[in-house]
């Protein structure tokens, strides 16, 4: 499978600075996506920490270059290492007390996708038309949703919306959500932080990636309707899309007697 992958994230129209950090390695098939909070600019730091320690202990878990054979422990390995470095790092700066952040980790390989994440920043998946949630927000409204105790036509309005139930950084452990998906050719996926999916609906977003065409388009025609909608937060997107790898011609008589 080959997967093609574009990112983005901007202020907003809000904020005076970004709390978001993103990272994609395509030869990993990796995606990192965070979304801080905190005081002093906390939030920063922490989704930075975070993301740092995500793509630092990939680096160190692959060998040679040759991927592992399981992504599922070294996704779950990674982002309790983003954890530790959080937290221990609130624990030592009294400015940074508290800071958090939320995080989605996406490892593609062969066929399958590994998703892990803590929080309320999602990952979501086109296939054939069909547009879908990957991830449940760890968040209060979730819980609510899932309760029966608020409508679904009312969440997009709820004042607490953006509370957490979860999150990195917030203690030395963490419950991490760790699933995998079969990737099948012409699927697209959008991982984004709640700047982008507070300010448009599913329906919208589904519409920009099925009429905008190529990757980097439909990410800046995301980017650009989220910030019409009112850019109360940062945005950040990373749009990933899959395909078969192309066939090798054959390029010589031996190789065509093989």
């Amino acid at each position: 499978m080959k997967c093609d992958f574009f990112s983005l994230t901007d202020t907003g129209r809000v904020r005076a600075n970004n709390e978001d950090a993103l990272a994609v390695n395509p030869e990993m098939g990796l995606v990192v996506l965070a979304d801080g909070m905190g005081g002093y600019n906390a939030g920063e730091v922490a989704s930075t920490l975070a993301t740092h320690a995500v793509i630092d202990r990939f680096d160190a878990l692959w060998s040679d270059g040759d991927p592992p054979a399981r992504n599922l422990p070294l996704v779950l390995d990674a982002m309790m290492s983003a954890n530790r470095a959080v937290y221990e790092a609130s624990q030592t700066n009294a400015e940074h007390r508290g800071m958090a952040t939320t995080l989605v980790t996406a490892v593609f390989q062969r066929n399958r996708l590994t998703i892990g994440h803590v929080g309320d920043s999602r990952a979501y998946r086109l296939r054939q038309g069909r547009f879908m949630g990957l991830t449940r927000d760890h968040s209060l409204l979730q819980e609510q949703l899932d309760a029966g105790l608020i409508p679904p036509h009312l969440a997009r309005v709820a004042h607490y919306k953006n509370l957490v139930t979860r999150a990195i950084g917030v203690a030395a452990e963490v419950n991490v959500e760790v699933h995998e998906h079969v990737v099948l050719p012409g699927d697209t996926y959008l991982f984004c932080s709640d700047g982008l999916n507070d300010m448009l609906s599913d329906t919208e977003m589904a519409q920009v990636l099925l009429h905008f065409g190529p990757l980097e388009r439909a990410g800046r025609e995301l980017m650009r309707r989220a910030n019409e909608a009112g850019g109360r937060d940062n945005i950040s997107l990373v749009l990933v899309q899959c395909s078969p790898e192309p066939t090798r011609p054959l390029s010589s008589a031996a190789e065509m007697a093989q």
